[in-house]
């Protein structure tokens, strides 16, 4: 038998003897500032992903100073960054928060400026409405013909369909009274407000195929009375009657010679409350022809209308010259105040 081997002993792990602790004070960090900022996060982000690897072999009180940095961090993270919406809404930028602003803003002021407006174009129009009404009843006597009755008119958008039309002049009534100048039954209507003065003037289109009388009557009377009789006219209808129809001013050696009253095809008349004025005009084909049944302008335009007079657009005529020799008064009426001011 081989001689038994000598038993090694086995050898032990030297005892674990813990570092000496430093008596060095641990170095005091600098507080954050604006340009190490990213290096700090930057450290941040490699010591988290470290840590795990670290956390077991670190002492305890290692661990929990580390953990306690990291927490510190991440809510400092949170509070540069601020809350994060709420699911399913987005964070308005500030951009939208500064459209939102001048929005408000604007708002405000318009509407601000519109109230004020009012009541400044209320007091101002008020008294500008009462001279104006004083200066019409005289402004015949001075206008320049051509200031009230324009050589040419031009109606844009103002036939049928849409389409222009351009009106001439051919004739200009010598300013008179009323008398003569309407139906009986319309110069009764009228009588409540006097006339102080009629002016007329006779137009023809761009082809010469219709004609129209436009008038002009300066009442006599104040504003509340040229009220009541537009209220009237509107309660019983009269501007729509066939039997109170203003008169055409045939013009020798004219277009509109043959122009009489059975030629009267349509009409408009408007009583005006601001202005101590009745504007109408009436109208009729050039060629001489009668009409059996008159219609009102406003029928006579209407869309699907089908007489003869609708057709060839002559209720546009009235409606169109009226407007444009209405326009052309207040105009010089205006021009008229502004001027003594």
């Amino acid at each position: 038998m081989p001689p038994p081997q000598p038993v090694l002993p086995v050898p032990q792990p030297a005892p674990t003897v813990p570092p000496a602790a430093s008596t060095l004070p641990p170095p005091r960090q600098a507080p954050p500032s604006a340009t190490n900022t990213g290096a700090q996060n930057r450290s941040s982000a490699h010591r988290d992903s470290t840590s795990a690897s670290t956390l077991d072999r670190t002492p305890d009180g290692a661990a929990a100073y580390e953990t306690a940095i990291d927490l510190r961090l991440l809510a400092d993270q949170a509070a540069a960054y601020g809350p994060r919406p709420r699911p399913g809404r987005r964070a308005r930028g500030p951009a939208r928060t500064v459209v939102a602003v001048v929005c408000a803003v604007l708002g405000i002021g318009l509407l601000a400026g519109a109230v004020l407006g009012s009541w400044f174009s209320r007091d101002s129009d008020g008294a500008r409405t009462a001279d104006e009404f004083e200066h019409a009843r005289t402004l015949w006597r001075s206008a320049p013909v051509d200031t009230l009755f324009p050589r040419t008119l031009r109606g844009p958008g103002a036939g049928p369909g849409g389409a222009d039309r351009t009106w001439t002049r051919i004739a200009v009534a010598p300013d008179s009274r009323c008398e003569g100048a309407f139906d009986p039954l319309l110069a009764t209507a009228l009588s409540p407000v006097g006339c102080q003065r009629l002016l007329r003037a006779t137009y023809t289109d761009a082809t010469s195929t219709s004609v129209t009388t436009v008038g002009l009557v300066i009442t006599r009377s104040n504003a509340a009375k040229m009220q009541t009789l537009k209220e009237r006219f509107r309660a019983e209808r009269l501007g729509q009657r066939g039997d109170l129809l203003p008169r055409s001013y045939a013009a020798e050696g004219t277009v509109a010679e043959d122009f009489g009253e059975a030629q009267r095809a349509s009409w408009r008349l408007s009583v005006r409350t601001d202005l101590p004025l009745i504007v109408y005009a009436v109208t009729g084909f050039a060629d001489g022809r009668s009409i059996r049944k008159p219609e009102p302008a406003d029928r006579a335009a209407a869309r699907g209308a089908t007489t003869d007079p609708a057709q060839a657009g002559l209720g546009h005529d009235a409606r169109g010259i009226a407007a444009g020799v209405e326009r052309a008064f207040r105009k010089a009426v205006g021009t008229a105040v502004q001027g003594e001011r």
